[in-house]
């Protein structure tokens, strides 16, 4: 089951460019344990002090990929203090650094992370010949 926003959508511009911002069901919640949050994974789990876990992934289809192209800031800094900001930033634009030789279709999937102690940005690229989805899914797993 894909994440359905319960809080608030807004639009926002990024680069210049239009792109739309949620904010996930993970604010106020205190993350214990992060596994598979570096350059190049697929699929990051997050478990909350409260025994929910929540995933970021691609639902592989065929021929495309999507894989977090970096992570800025120190993730530790995300586990034992509540979760201040959770936000998901989805932009077909490419960001101003950022230049590929070969793109036919691509999307940026940004989640921004707080805590007190710090922030984290994930981004993650997908790109496709245009047919398949490049989409980054947040979930809660149910038990």
């Amino acid at each position: 089951m894909a994440f359905q926003p319960r809080y608030q959508i807004t639009w926002g511009f990024l680069f210049g460019k239009t792109m739309e911002i949620t904010t996930l069901p993970i604010v106020g919640k205190t993350v214990v344990a992060i596994d598979g949050c570096v350059s190049g994974s697929d699929r990051i789990e997050l478990k909350t002090s409260d025994g929910e876990k929540f995933i970021m992934y691609h639902n592989q289809d065929c021929c495309e990929s999507v894989t977090i192209e970096d992570v800025v800031g120190d993730v530790q800094d995300l586990i034992g203090s509540p979760i201040l900001k959770a936000d998901e930033i989805v932009s077909n634009d490419n960001p101003p650094d950022v230049q590929k030789d070969y793109q036919d279709s691509f999307t940026w999937t940004f989640y921004n992370l707080a805590t007190i102690k710090g922030y984290v940005t994930i981004r993650w690229y997908g790109e496709s010949n245009g047919y398949y989805s490049e989409s980054v899914e947040f979930e809660k797993v149910k038990p």
